[in-house]
């Protein structure tokens, strides 16, 4: 939990009782319904089947909840890992989030520009804004740029840089295309592939209004982004925390430092589990750990294609560092993305900007600094001094911020943030699902629990969708519960990056069957 605001004991939540639960046939206290992980999907499925008095218990590996999505707090800071919009089309997802935070959640303006060349260019591009900040002397060259790439012979387009550098010119590739997605994704642009340019430019708003400024919009439409989205008064962590709260009051569990370390399975059901050292036996278990970890924990051993097929899932990590800054406003944006070459950071959190609550005074700005990396590379393995550090340079070398104004800083690796969509995905996890499929009363649901891009709004209906299943006997699909794109904008479908996906030093780990 957060270190300025413990979570209070049960009478003082002013939560309803719980009500008397309609019989289901084998969840009894002694035989809860057990739920892996404390994060998003994992807190709903706890909530939901405490709301309606039914004994369970949700184990957290660690002392925080709500997982990617939690606020990490010092010295009343707090800092959002990613920053959590609370924007969804599902209205039973937007419902709950109601019924949790009531008068605590916020209706917060949209502001976020992108920053290039020292300055902030609004998002989505404006054409004349563009302009304008491009001048006439570069305005020229980027039109030259663009002439000459729409005559010339296409050539080969099997790269990133090829399809886009073949359609806007290489000049505008290099300003607005080469630098941020080479710092998101990790690789040469020469190593991504065409297909997903094609398919992220074509449903990115950013792109198809960078298209616009230039060449004009020739009858497409561009979706206009959210301009306001709910947040919790003092952060995402807010959120989960009550929702903590709320289970407990209606008389469920919610363990923490318990991690899971064996899933015995017999009969094609999981019998007992061990997690922080005690034995549970559960009627049904909902499971929001990472596949790999599932498979790993598993007793007996997966079978062998299963066990390799979890060694092969990969993950795009990234880290935040936290910077407060003796200043009281540096820019009013929500988050700035950062085109900028020289810079390893991607994009920049304003905390105050989310909500007033999360600085305790006027005089500072606290920020997040994202850096987007693997498990194990160069960027995550430096240490939290160093780590600071560059940000801290960072932000002075991009000019929003002198180095000798950051009063303190520190660092938060977040694992396991972005499942990776490679070329073996769908065949990975179509057999990991086949040996899922054959132990009935273990459901996987959230993000990494089916190693799939939800937001928080689709992973807390995965966890729904389970809950009807076990109390209602429906026969809901998981795995079919829609994926949202990161953006909110608009939908994309699955897609992969990567010419020839990297070999991350996290995938050289065991899995947790094999320490």
């Amino acid at each position: 939990m957060t270190d300025d605001q413990p979570i209070p004991s049960d009478d003082e939540t002013g939560g309803e009782a719980a009500v008397a639960p309609l019989p289901v046939a084998g969840i009894t206290s002694d035989r809860p319904v057990v739920v892996l992980g404390g994060g998003p999907a994992g807190l709903t499925a706890g909530y939901l089947l405490a709301k309606q008095g039914h004994p369970v218990i949700v184990l957290e590996s660690t002392d925080q909840v709500g997982g990617i999505a939690r606020t990490e707090v010092r010295d009343g800071y707090r800092f959002d890992l990613g920053g959590h919009r609370f924007f969804t089309k599902v209205k039973e997802v937007d419902d709950l989030w109601h019924e949790i935070m009531k008068e605590e959640f916020l209706k917060r303006p949209r502001k976020s520009r992108i920053y290039w060349n020292n300055k902030f260019l609004e998002y989505p591009l404006d054409g004349m804004d563009v302009i304008r900040k491009l001048g006439p002397i570069e305005l020229a060259r980027c039109g030259l740029s663009y002439a000459w790439a729409a005559i010339k012979p296409k050539g080969r387009e099997d790269t990133f840089e090829a399809w886009v550098s073949n359609r806007f010119g290489k000049r505008l590739y290099q300003h607005f295309f080469k630098t941020y997605s080479e710092k998101l994704w990790g690789v040469p642009c020469t190593e991504i592939r065409s297909e997903f340019a094609a398919q992220r430019i074509k449903g990115l708003s950013f792109f198809a209004a960078a298209k616009s400024a230039f060449v004009g919009n020739k009858g497409n439409k561009i979706k206009s982004l959210i301009s306001e989205f709910n947040y919790p008064r003092y952060g995402p962590g807010q959120m989960w925390e009550q929702m903590t709260v709320d289970i407990r009051a209606h008389g469920g569990e919610v363990r923490m430092n318990a991690p899971v370390t064996r899933l015995r399975i017999d009969g094609g059901r999981v019998v007992e589990l061990v997690a922080g050292g005690e034995t549970l036996t559960p009627s049904h278990v909902i499971s929001s750990l990472p596949l790999r970890t599932t498979v790993g924990i598993a007793d007996p051993e997966a079978p062998v294609d299963v066990r390799d097929a979890a060694r092969g899932l990969r993950y795009r990590d990234f880290l935040t560092v936290a910077l407060v800054i003796d200043q009281p406003e540096l820019f009013d944006d929500n988050w700035i993305y950062i085109h900028q070459p020289g810079v390893k950071v991607l994009r920049i959190q304003n905390f105050r900007s989310w909500s007033p609550w999360m600085v305790p005074n006027d005089t500072d700005t606290s920020l997040g600094m994202e850096y987007f990396c693997f498990e194990g590379d160069e960027v995550w393995s430096m240490s939290d001094d160093d780590l600071v550090a560059m940000a801290s340079r960072e932000i002075e070398q991009l000019g929003l911020a002198r180095a000798k104004d950051v009063k303190f800083g520190f660092a938060v690796r977040v694992h396991k943030a972005y499942p990776m969509y490679d070329v073996e995905y769908p065949e990975r996890v179509a057999t990991i699902r086949g040996w899922l499929e054959g132990i009935q009363n273990l459901t996987q649901v959230g993000r990494n629990g089916l190693h799939r891009y939800n937001n928080s709004d689709h992973s807390m209906l995965t966890a729904m969708r389970a809950v009807d299943n076990i109390l209602l006997g429906t026969n809901h699909d998981i795995w079919a519960v829609n994926a949202e794109s990161v953006y909110h904008e608009e939908d994309v479908s699955d897609e992969q990056p990567y010419r020839e996906a990297p070999e991350t030093p996290a995938m050289e780990q065991p899995l947790a069957s094999e320490r």
